[in-house]
């Protein structure tokens, strides 16, 4: 009698995206980071500490700013927007940089994820999920701070934070986008020199009028000031129709970071 031969079974790769697949990365995440709660609350402080640093301290040698609708604002009301943008920004930067590129080089995770029925896009939308969400926990638990330091003045600042959930999405997906294109750690020094000019200019600690045309252009550009100027916008009450379209300008980034995120993956993991 011949000796039965088995083939092994191919294992399907699923290119497209799936909401409750994508859901066990995120679950998977929660679990390893279960032990290690305490780093994934230290992106909190450095917020809070430029507010009590910058707001509160040289807001008391600074007179007034002109906020949105050209209305006066206190330093402390100017900058704790910005800030609560900020540090979604950073919350989803560091999960969808610095983490994804150690999975994919060091970690080798997502070769055994793609060995069950999760396919790539599942891997790149449940990875840019669990970064917006770490920036959301940051926002929230800053906006509690701010509230305390009485720089909400609308019931407005409560729709914050789904700005803030976006503002996570717009930049895990350019994130992750970027990291499939990283090939050494010092490839990262790309994303402090971008993540710089943009806290630093854009409207985090000054109105945009002070700068040159050249400059205000380019700073309108960047995702964080269209972020900013929505929470600023939330949290002080103004609000208008230009929310919108700044919107739209962060859930479109976030998308093409999404889609490319998970071409690049499959380019990476299954050729």
């Amino acid at each position: 009698m011949a000796a039965a031969t088995f083939a092994p079974r191919a294992i399907p790769i699923s290119f497209g995206f799936g909401t409750k697949r994508s859901l066990h990365l995120i679950e998977r995440n929660m679990l390893a980071y279960r032990r290690m709660w305490l780093i994934l609350l230290s992106g909190v402080f450095e917020p809070v500490f430029y507010l009590l640093s910058i707001g509160v301290g040289l807001g008391k040698l600074i007179p007034n700013v002109t906020g949105p609708g050209g209305r006066p604002v206190t330093y402390v009301e100017f900058v704790a927007p910005a800030l609560l943008a900020t540090a979604a920004m950073q919350g989803a930067v560091f999960d969808s940089t610095f983490n994804i590129f150690f999975k994919i080089k060091y970690g080798r995770n997502y070769e055994a994820i793609l060995a069950t029925p999760l396919g790539v896009g599942d891997i790149a939308l449940g990875e840019i999920t669990w970064a917006l969400l770490r920036g959301a926990l940051y926002a929230t638990t800053f906006l509690a701070v701010t509230a305390g330091f009485g720089a909400t003045h609308s019931w407005w600042a409560l729709l914050a934070l789904p700005a803030a959930v976006l503002i996570g999405f717009s930049f895990a997906g350019l994130g992750m986008a970027c990291t499939t294109f990283m090939r050494s750690w010092q490839d990262f020094e790309w994303v402090t020199l971008a993540m710089m000019p943009m806290f630093l200019f854009s409207t985090t600690f000054f109105p945009l009028g002070i700068y040159p045309r050249g400059l205000q252009i380019f700073v309108e550009c960047t995702p964080l000031y269209q972020g900013i100027e929505i929470v600023r916008g939330l949290m002080l009450g103004s609000v208008g129709p230009a929310l919108f379209g700044r919107a739209a300008y962060l859930a479109i980034v976030g998308a093409v970071g999404l889609a490319v995120s998970s071409r690049r993956l499959g380019k990476m993991l299954l050729s």
